[in-house]
Order: C-alpha cells, then structure tokens, then sequence
C-alpha cells in the first residue's frame, strides 16, 4: 500500500485479480488536486495499467462533501504571480494524466459522490464508468475565473446533446446526477449507501477476458433510472440558443427567450471574461472535430496563454483570494475583444504536450 497525506492507494485483493483503489484524502480542501496527487496517480495508473494483479482501478473520495472540486487554483495564483517558469507544469502533468485516464487499457470506475467540478471532472469523465450518486454535483465553472473549460473540456463537452455542452462550458451551471446521466456524463445512478456494496461487488467478480462488460453488468445491478429535470425540458431552447455561431449570437437568443433557465443563463454570461467566453467558444467548436489527445493539445496552448494573461489571475484573485466577488476584466465588453489576440491563443508552442 502507497500512503501520502492527501490520496491513498491500496490493491484490494479479489476473485480474478486486484481492485486498484485510489481515495483522494483532502477534504478540507474539498480534495482539489495538488501537484503531488497528480504525479502519484500518474506513477501509480502506469504500474497497475500493466501489471497482470490489477483487474480494475476504482476512484473515489474520503467522505465529505465532494468528490473532487478542481484543481488547486491558489497554487496557480501564486505561482503565476511570481512568474514561475514552471508554472505550466501541473496544467503539463495534469492533462498527461487525463490521456491516461482516456487511454486506460483496464476499467477505470469513479465513484461520484459529491461536488465534482473541474479537476475532479478531469480524473473522472475520461474513465470508462462513472458512477454518480443522488449527492453529485457537476460543473465546469471556469469562465467565472476568466479561464476555460480544459482537463478535456473541449473534447466531451461539444460531444453532447443539444448543444448542452456549450451551455455548461459557457455559463459554468451546475447539474445534478439526473442531468448528468440523461447526458451521458455519468454512466450510472446509485444510491450513496449502495457505495461500499459496489466496491464489494467489483472486487469479487471475475472479470475474465471482456472486462469492461463485466464491470458494467456488475454495477446495473445498482442503478436507478433518471428522473426529468428542468434541463432536459428546456433542451429545444437551450439547442436553439446555443447554436448562436457568437456569443453575441448566443446572447441575443437568450434575451429573446422566456425560458427561466436561458434567464438565468444569460444573467451568467453577463458575468464571465468577455475573453474566456471567446475562447471557449472557438475551443468547442475546434474540440468537436478534434480526437482526444489534439483537444489536450489544444488546452495546453490555451493554459500556456492564459497563464500569461490578466483575467484568469485577476478571476482567481476575485473568487479564492480576495473573494470580493468582482473582478475587473480586460477587456470588460464583448466589443473589446480583438480577434487577433484571440488566435494568439491557439497558436503552436515552442514546448508543446508531449
């Protein structure tokens, strides 16, 4: 067993193998991701990926309120303040560590139980199950921040019905596990005291030769239907509103809305980086035609800039340090924003993700 202060690995030993457990252990930090946890679970997933013990790997969290709430963002506020050269280094590993998430020869289970937001959307999304429970809470926030939704953002979210992708990276709503699995952004609905039951279950079960059919059979067994949500009522609206080719586009259809969720999607927009919401928008729409690893190219050229420019430091200065709640934005209108100093941001790095 592999033990740090802040995630915990252990090998289950079970019927046909291993279960690899990961437990992210920070809660006070509502296990945002550090440094740290990252390059475990990259050491970690490279050995069990290969190793003939390991039948599985199963993710989850100490029990608290979240599953995992982001990235360590006032690590990242301090690093860019100082200018850091290494400062691009955990958005390097952290977007590594998705790839092998993605690519992961084995079933890769995360358990959701809780507030998953960005990060913690990253180590979770890309597996092949994810099982979320009444508790879950799914958001990719960062255009508050006057960021962008990465950690393969551009990659799931223009994959999703009704243009709903766009309306979560855009406006960084929250959705609940219902919403989430009519969406296909988590696989199954379990009940949160079923959680042990379900690990129990996976480690005795041979899994034999058709794994990932295994495991989902197994955990159908735990599974609730979705209810209706006012999301997946409102999808027509939300389908026509988004499709908008600008996000000026996308706001004059809102105002002509009288759908009280494209309300309050527009009451959001009117509060994001006019510069994040550009970006992305032309990273979602690049992301659609892109594979996997060109979308995690692409957010590491994005990351790159973003590092360098004034809204994702001012976003966080904002929301986690100063938590006025009031950033000021530069430019601060959709008007303002030059084109060009857009395509800068999606220009070839001299270093890029390797």
């Amino acid at each position: 067993m592999t033990e740090s202060k802040d995630i915990l690995f252990s090998e289950v030993p079970g019927v046909g193998g291993s279960l690899g457990l990961i437990t992210l252990n920070r809660p006070e930090a509502l296990n945002s991701l550090n440094h740290e946890m990252i390059s475990a679970m990259l050491t970690t997933l490279a050995r069990w990926a290969v190793s003939s013990e390991i039948k599985a790997v199963v993710v989850r969290a100490v029990e608290g309120r979240a599953f995992c709430a982001g990235g360590d963002i006032r690590m990242v506020y301090q690093a860019a303040k100082a200018k850091n050269p290494t400062m691009t280094d955990f958005f390097h590993d952290e977007y590594q560590l998705n790839r092998v998430i993605h690519h992961f020869p084995k079933p890769y289970i995360a358990l959701l139980d809780g507030i998953t937001m960005g990060g913690g959307v990253g180590i979770s999304i890309h597996g092949s199950h994810r099982v979320a429970t009444e508790r879950f809470v799914f958001a990719m926030p960062e255009t508050g921040i006057g960021f962008f939704p990465d950690v393969g953002g551009s990659y799931f979210l223009p994959r999703l019905p009704h243009r709903t992708g766009y309306y979560l990276g855009l406006t960084g709503a929250r959705i609940k596990v219902d919403d989430c699995l009519t969406l296909g952004l988590c696989t199954h609905k379990v009940i949160h005291d079923d959680i042990p039951n379900v690990i129990e279950a996976l480690t005795n079960t041979d899994m034999g030769q058709n794994a990932h059919a295994v495991v989902t059979t197994v955990l159908n067994q735990y599974s609730h239907k979705p209810l209706p949500t006012p999301l997946h009522q409102a999808e027509a609206e939300v389908q026509h509103c988004f499709s908008g080719e600008t996000i000026e586009k996308i706001i004059e259809r809102l105002q002509a809305s009288d759908d009280s969720l494209c309300n309050d999607a527009l009451l959001a927009l009117q509060k994001k980086s006019p510069t994040s919401l550009i970006v992305t928008l032309q990273a979602l729409n690049n992301g659609a035609n892109l594979t996997f690893d060109d979308c995690m190219q692409q957010e590491f050229r994005l990351v790159t800039r973003f590092l360098l420019a004034h809204d994702f430091i001012e976003g966080i200065r904002a929301a986690i340090i100063d938590k006025d709640q009031a950033p000021a934005w530069q430019p601060n209108t959709l008007s303002g924003v030059d084109q060009a100093s857009i395509e800068e941001y999606f220009m070839p790095l001299t270093k890029e993700l390797v």
